[in-house]
C-alpha cells in the first residue's frame, strides 16, 4: 500500500473505531426520534384549563355566540359591564368579550374587546377573529339580500396544465415544478451540510495533530500534500460511512417504534376510512405526484449528485485543511479565517433559493457555473432537468477548480503544518501559496 493509502487507512480506522464515532453513530438515529416525538407531544397537547367567557353583545346584529370547547366556555350574558368585571374578580368568569355597536355594511374593520388579566393565546385570538369575521359577514349578506349560492358560483378554481412546444417532448402536470423545487432544496440543503460539517470536521483533525506535534512524525515519511489529501479523503469516507448507517438505522428505529406503540388493526381500519372518504379529486392528486416522481430519472441525478458533492467535498475541505494548517496553538484562531470558506457555502444556500424560482435565469446558469457555489446550486436544479452541457460544463469546472485548490492549499498546508506559537496572517499566508519548494 502507498503512503497516500497508509495515511488513508489510518484517518478511517482510527476514527471508526473511536468510541466518540460510535456512540455517535449510533445515538444520533435515536436522538432524532426522540426529538420528533417531543416536538409531536408538544404540539398535540392541550391546556386542561377551561376559560369562561361571557360574551357582552352591543352589535345590534343578533350575532349568535360562539360554540363551547374544551378550552373555552361561552354564555351570552345580559348584564352591564361592570358587573361582568366584577364577577371576573370574584373569579366567577375569566373573561368578558364586548361586541360593541356595528355601524353598518359599509363598515371594513370592526374592534371588539376582550376584558381579561389572563393573556389570550395567539391561537384562540385568531379563531374568535375568523368566527366573527364569518357571522358578520352573513349578516352583511342578509342585509344586502345576497344569495350564498349565487356568491359562491362567482368562485372558479383556474388549473394551468404545461403542454410542450414540441410533440416529441415530455408532457409534464402542473405538480412537475413543485415537486422539482421540494427535492431540488433537499438535496441543496443535504449537500450544504455534508461539506460544512466533514470540511469543518477536516479542520479540527489537521489541528489537533499540530498542537500535539504528532506531524512532525508523519512528514518525516510523507509528503505534505499526501497527508493534506489522507486526511481530506479519510474524514470523509468516514463521514460517508455514519451516513450510509444512518440510513440503514433511521428506518429500522422508526418501524421499531412503530410496532412498540401498537400500530393495531384497528389505527389501519380508520386510515382506510380516511383514505375511502378523501375526494376523487385528491385522489388524483396523489396519483399525479407519483407518476411525476416515478418519471424523475433517478439513475440520473443521483450519479451527477455524486459527483458535485465529490467535487464541493474536496474544494472545501482543501480550503479548511489549509486553514487548520495556518493557525496557531489555538484551536479557536481558525475562527476569524473560516469565515472566508464559510460565506460563499452559505451564500450559496440564499442564492440556491432564488435559482429554484427562476432555474432559467442568469443567476442560475452563472451560480450553476461558479465553483464555489456549483455544489449546493447545481444539485439543487437537476430536479429540472438542466441540459447536458450545462452539467458537464459545471462539473468540469468544478473538478479543474478543485485540483488549483488542492495545490494551492497544498502549498499552504506544507508550511503551516510545521510553524508553531503564531497564527499565520494572511500576508504570510500569500507568500506561502506562491512560494515554490
Amino acid at each position: 500500500m502507498n503512503k497516500l493509502g497508509l495515511i488513508i487507512n489510518k484517518e478511517y480506522t482510527t476514527r471508526v473505531k473511536n468510541k466518540k464515532f460510535i456512540l455517535t453513530t449510533l445515538l444520533t438515529p435515536l436522538g432524532f426520534l426522540l426529538f420528533f416525538v417531543v416536538v409531536v407531544f408538544i404540539f398535540s397537547h392541550e391546556s386542561d384549563k377551561s376559560y369562561r367567557v361571557a360574551v357582552l353583545d352591543q352589535s345590534g346584529t343578533e350575532i349568535p355566540i360562539p360554540e363551547s370547547n374544551k378550552r373555552f366556555q361561552f354564555s351570552k350574558a345580559d348584564a352591564s359591564l361592570d358587573s361582568l368585571k366584577a364577577r371576573c374578580r370574584r373569579d366567577e368568569l375569566d373573561a368578558v368579550w364586548l361586541l360593541p355597536r356595528f355601524a353598518g355594511v359599509d363598515v371594513k374593520q370592526y374592534s371588539t374587546y376582550y376584558y381579561s388579566d389572563k393573556t389570550l393565546d395567539i391561537e384562540m385570538e385568531s379563531k374568535l377573529s375568523n368566527y366573527l369575521s364569518s357571522s358578520i359577514r352573513q349578516h352583511k349578506m342578509k342585509v344586502l339580500q345576497l344569495d350564498q349560492i349565487a356568491l359562491e358560483k362567482l368562485n372558479t378554481d383556474i388549473l394551468i396544465d404545461p403542454e410542450p412546444v414540441y410533440e416529441d417532448a415530455k408532457d409534464k402536470s402542473s405538480y412537475a415544478s413543485k415537486i422539482a423545487t421540494v427535492l431540488g432544496g433537499i438535496m441543496g440543503y443535504v449537500i450544504f451540510f455534508i461539506i460544512f460539517l466533514y470540511g469543518a470536521a477536516v479542520m479540527r483533525a489537521v489541528t489537533e495533530e499540530k498542537i500535539n506535534r504528532i506531524v512532525e512524525v508523519i512528514i518525516s515519511s510523507a509528503t505534505s500534500t499526501e497527508l493534506m489529501l489522507g486526511k481530506i479523503i479519510g474524514v470523509g469516507l468516514v463521514g460517508l460511512t455514519q451516513i450510509v448507517i444512518w440510513l440503514i438505522l433511521i428506518p429500522m428505529v422508526y418501524l421499531l417504534v412503530i410496532s412498540i406503540a401498537g400500530f393495531d388493526q384497528s389505527q389501519m381500519e380508520a386510515m382506510s376510512a380516511n383514505m375511502n372518504s378523501a375526494s376523487v379529486e385528491q385522489i388524483e392528486d396523489i396519483e399525479l405526484i407519483v407518476r411525476e416522481l416515478a418519471n424523475l430519472n433517478w439513475i440520473k441525478i443521483f450519479f451527477i449528485f455524486l459527483l458535485f458533492f465529490i467535487g464541493g467535498y474536496m474544494v472545501y475541505a482543501a480550503l479548511f485543511a489549509a486553514i487548520g494548517a495556518a493557525v496557531g496553538d489555538d484551536i479557536n484562531d481558525s475562527q476569524s479565517l473560516t469565515m472566508f470558506v464559510s460565506i460563499p457555502i452559505i451564500l450559496a444556500i440564499y442564492i440556491m433559493f432564488q435559482c429554484i424560482k427562476e432555474p432559467d435565469s442568469s443567476l442560475a446558469l452563472f451560480s450553476s457555473m461558479f465553483p464555489l457555489f456549483s455544489p449546493v446550486v447545481m444539485p439543487a436544479l437537476l430536479a429540472f432537468d438542466p441540459p447536458w452541457w450545462q452539467l458537464v460544463l459545471s462539473l468540469a469546472i468544478l473538478f479543474v477548480f478543485g485540483y488549483f485548490t488542492v495545490v494551492v492549499a497544498g502549498r499552504i498546508f506544507r508550511t503551516g503544518i510545521l510553524m508553531y506559537g503564531k497564527k499565520a496572517s494572511l500576508k504570510e499566508i500569500g507568500k506561502w501559496i506562491f512560494t515554490r519548494q
